[in-house]
């Protein structure tokens, strides 16, 4: 298949060139439809563009709009990094799935009065969300 090392070195950078402009071309099409200043005809112009002519399509698009890329990704990473905190301190409030001693004896009093358990039973749950560990078993 190679003939010397010579064309062994040219398939290799041919290799690199198609890697980057597929790279590229992805980075691309990330970048069109994270925009959300373009619309939909906008995004399919643009699209069809990339398709039939790829590398003068990606040249122009990255004179047009290449400045800004960087921004746009920013922008896209703050929004992650936002959703992510807020998702964090949902779980971490709900402390492991249990709720505050207030909200737990707050339930168990409902229980209490709607006659789902029993005094004894209520006394329990309040010592243990009270953190003085369980109380005596109930019988």
């Amino acid at each position: 298949m190679f003939d010397d090392n010579g064309s062994f070195l040219l398939a290799m950078l041919e290799f690199f060139i198609f890697f980057a402009w597929f790279m590229g071309l992805f980075w691309i099409f990330g970048d069109l439809f994270r925009s959300k200043d373009l619309g939909g005809v906008a995004k399919t112009l643009w699209t069809l563009f990339l398709v039939f002519l790829p590398i003068l399509g990606m040249m122009i698009y990255l004179i047009a709009r290449g400045s800004g890329m960087a921004e746009r990704a920013v922008a896209s990473q703050t929004e992650l990094q936002k959703r992510q905190d807020a998702y964090i301190r949902s779980v971490a409030t709900s402390s492991g799935g249990r709720g505050s001693a207030t909200d737990e004896i707050a339930s168990a009093k409902a229980l209490l009065d709607s006659g789902a358990i029993t005094t004894s039973e209520y006394e329990q749950l309040k010592a243990n969300a009270m953190g003085k560990g369980p109380a005596s078993p109930v019988a």
